[in-house]
Parts: C-alpha cells; structure tokens; sequence
C-alpha cells in the first residue's frame, strides 16, 4: 500500500511537505502563491506564467525571482523577459511544438532536482485548471505525462480546487484532516474505464467502473464523522490512472 499523503499539506505554513513550484500561465491565488513561494526549494515559470508573477509581485518583483523561466516564449511579455534576465533568472527556451509549455518546464523541474539533489516530496503546479477548457484538458494530459518521468506526485492548484492523479494498481492513502477540505471530492476517469475501490468517502466504490458515458464520481464528499471525530483517511485503489480532485476550503 501507498504511504499516507496529505494533498493540502503543501498549504499548510507548518506543513512537512518539501515542495517545488512550478506557475503557469493563468491566474494567481495571492494567498496561495505567497504560501508556496515561501516553501519551495525550486520556483519556476512556463513561459507566460512569468507575465503572473511579475503583475502580481508588482512593487516587489525583485523579491520574488524565479529560478528559471522556460517555453517557446510566445507568451511572455518582452519587458518581462528582459525584467528577470537582468536579475540573472535563467531564461530556456524550450521549442519542442509535440509538448506543452507545462510538460517542457516540468521535465526541466526533475532534472533541476536530481541536479541539486534535492528532497523534494512534492511537486505543486499553481495555474492549469481555469479559463479554456482545451488547456485545462492539457494540464491533466501533463499529469499523464509526468507519472512516467517522476515518482513524485504533481498537484494542479487553482481556486478552490487541487488536482492530481493517482497511479493505477496500487492503494493510495489520503489524508482530508487538514481544515482546509473543502465539501466536495470526485474520481474522474479520463484515460478510459476504471475499476475502483475506495473508503472514507459517503458514497464509496466497491469494485466498480468508472467510465464516462456509465459512472463518473463527480460532487462526492467524505464519509459522516461524529462531532469529535475529524475526517481521518481516504483510500483510494484503480487498475487504471484515476484523476482525484478536491475542494479547497478558501478563507
């Protein structure tokens, strides 16, 4: 069985999570970003998403310098890759047209990693699951990507929701006691027909398929607790990859 991973553990300001920060080109979470920034061990931007942290550090920029910036740079704005060149940010172009901007300055990520040698148990990606629909589609094809070039996990957090996806085969044990849970959780099949078991949830799976076009486990939540007995651990187990998504709790 997996060991027990806390998803919003990355969140928490006395968190244990050792984390690395990768921004994409969408919306920063102000309270988020400043929470992640200050934890992670490697900051970086894909191509327009260091447009994001330059607005949103406006003021302030020069305390806030990523480690590198990488993409085909069609969406960074020229002032801005000139702003962090000057501040010796590493500036990698990256053209490969067959990958996204996200998938390209991920694999840069693990390999800045096992450069440095760094302990890393986290990689969280802030951006990816808002705006068009197709390049939501393609931060979840990047999870795909990523379980075959780490054994780290990768979180997608925008809003108030986390993405991740959990391996095939295997029992993943999931800690939802933080208080920063939101209501809701589901279990997406997207990479075709799922056999699942799951425990903790209020309606849970038992040796079910997940399919679209049959069953999809869209708007579920925890399992009733007593008034003092917190929400404690869900299992989750698939023969194929299985995408979960939780609600964050937002102040």
């Amino acid at each position: 069985m997996e060991d027990v991973f806390t998803p919003l553990d990355c969140l928490l300001p006395s968190g244990k999570q050792k984390i690395c920060l990768l921004i994409l080109n969408q919306p920063l979470d102000e309270d988020l970003f400043y929470v992640l920034w200050r934890k992670a061990a490697i900051r970086a931007c894909a191509d327009g998403g260091a447009n994001r942290l330059y607005q949103l550090t406006a003021g302030n920029q020069e305390s806030f310098v990523p480690d590198y910036i990488s993409g085909d740079f069609d969406s960074i704005k020229p002032e801005v890759k000139a702003f962090y060149e000057e501040k010796k940010c590493r500036i990698i172009q990256t053209a490969d047209q067959d990958l996204t901007d996200f998938t390209k300055c991920l694999a840069i990520l693990l390999e800045e990693i096992k450069r440095y040698h760094l302990q890393v148990d986290t990689v969280v990606t802030l951006g990816g699951l808002a705006g068009r629909l197709d390049q939501t589609m393609a931060s979840v094809e990047t999870l795909f990507h990523a379980q075959k070039m780490t054994e780290l996990p990768v979180l997608i957090l925008q809003g108030s929701s986390l993405a991740c996806l959990l391996k095939g085969g295997v029992w993943h044990q999931l800690r939802v006691d933080t208080g920063l849970e939101g209501e809701w959780c589901s279990l997406i099949p997207i990479g075709g027909p799922c056999l699942t078991v799951t425990t903790g949830l209020k309606w849970n799976l038992d040796h079910q398929v997940l399919q679209f076009g049959k069953l999809v486990s869209t708007s579920n939540t925890y399992e009733p607790h007593g008034a003092d007995e917190g929400r404690k651990l869900v299992t989750v187990k698939s023969d194929q990859p299985l995408l979960w998504s939780m609600g964050i709790r937002r102040k």
